[in-house]
């Protein structure tokens, strides 16, 4: 079973590099490991403790950073190290200020893995919810590193508990102790003998929190708003933004802010051209703009999608007629009641706020329709449902303080 898994990398590897002229994140992933192990030993110093964090992409990494962040502060001696596995994340947070360091990680290959731990020798290696990278895994083991996996959930249907899954299952036990979202994940790892485990849910909810209570003030936004009641769809994609355009044309007296998934600025001139009222572009409003007679906004820059949520009254989470919803959690916080489409099943927190009264998933414009006249005419059930919401959020807050408690100990 090894030698198939290291075989898997080393074509993985040769796959990536074969598309790497026409694929532009196959071209960030080879460039991104070029002469990695040259890099990285030249900015470790011999008597540096280094705590490494690793998160496979940009959701990822939002999990960690409260740990990150909370680790910092409790233990300053060491050196953070964040490491990322896809241009995705690392593109974004290469110069993230929290970290001492931050690289691509290497492809995880016997040699690669022992080349990594004699650079930076860790002391505590942190990794985020599904990243098992075999062969840094075993040799963190061999070398005795502290290692934790955080905010992971398992399923009966994953390779841990398959009887060809021995090389995985013998991987988990290279961890010191395991942070599970749910008792569900924790009985799984019990019957395959994984006892180092706790229940401490999801950091996401610490981070969240901690967004809210800085949210950036926008005052371009204000001036959109200009009073009135708005309406935040965040992370749209096209079947999600054919649904809103019934929506936008109906409810005149409501402001209607879309943050797509993707800035493509000729699907953004497209959408423009569709809505039957007048829409502006983010980037294109200045402090002498006009801005309070349009009725949407749609929002052609990335970063401050979770300040924008704090103008809303109602939400939309995007993803939901594809492969899955964005994040809900950075939209409950504020208190907005959520709407989403029908693919969120894999996502706790979504069926828990749809349980709680504070979200629904809709099937078509027809549902989304009834759900949004249903709260614009009862106030009282928009306060509600938002209520649930927040407080869902609020109730789950502390699984960072948990896991680092435990890391410093």
């Amino acid at each position: 079973m090894r030698l198939l898994y290291d075989l898997g990398i080393l074509l993985m590897n040769a796959g990536l590099r074969m598309a790497a002229p026409f694929n532009p994140k196959a071209r960030l992933w080879v460039r991104g490991r070029k002469d990695i192990f040259r890099r990285m030993a030249e900015v470790v110093g011999p008597d540096d403790e280094v705590a490494w964090l690793h998160a496979a992409s940009l959701g990822e990494f939002e999990q960690g950073r409260p740990v990150i962040e909370a680790l910092r502060e409790a233990c300053p001696r060491y050196k953070i190290l964040l490491t990322f596995f896809s241009p995705s994340g690392y593109e974004v947070r290469k110069n993230y200020a929290g970290a001492d360091w931050v690289f691509y990680l290497p492809a995880d290959t016997p040699r690669n893995a022992r080349r990594f731990l004699r650079i930076f020798r860790p002391k505590v290696a942190v990794f985020v919810k599904y990243e098992f990278w075999i062969n840094y895994l075993l040799a963190m083991r061999k070398e005795g590193t502290r290692l934790y996996l955080i905010s992971s959930i398992f399923r009966r249907g994953q390779i841990f508990f398959r009887p060809y899954g021995g090389l995985f299952r013998r991987a988990l036990g290279a961890f010191s102790h395991i942070f599970v979202q749910n008792d569900e994940s924790r009985a799984l790892l019990g019957r395959i003998g994984v006892r180092c485990v706790s229940v401490t849910g999801d950091t996401r909810f610490d981070r969240v929190c901690s967004i809210a209570a800085r949210a950036k003030r926008l005052p371009e936004i204000e001036r959109f708003a200009a009073g009135r009641p708005v309406f935040v769809a965040g992370s749209t994609w096209p079947p999600d933004e054919e649904l809103l355009l019934g929506m936008i044309d109906r409810y005149r007296d409501v402001k209607f802010i879309v943050v797509p998934h993707e800035i493509d600025p000729d699907r953004i001139e497209r959408l423009i051209g569709r809505i039957g009222r007048p829409a502006l572009r983010y980037t294109q409003l200045t402090p002498e703009t006009d801005s309070a007679e349009a009725g949407v906004l749609i929002v052609d820059t990335i970063g401050i999608l979770s300040s924008l949520y704090r103008y809303g009254r109602w939400g939309y989470i995007g993803g939901g007629f594809g492969a899955g919803i964005h994040n809900t959690l950075e939209a409950a916080v504020f208190g907005l009641p959520l709407a989403f489409g029908p693919h969120y099943g894999k996502f706790r927190e979504a069926c828990d706020l749809i349980e709680s009264g504070g979200a629904e998933s809709i099937a078509d414009g027809a549902q989304l329709l009834e759900w949004f006249d249903r709260l614009y005419r009862d106030p009282a059930a928009t306060q509600r449902a938002g209520e649930a919401c927040r407080t869902y959020v609020e109730s789950h807050r502390g699984a960072t303080r948990r896991i680092v408690d435990e890391i410093c100990r």
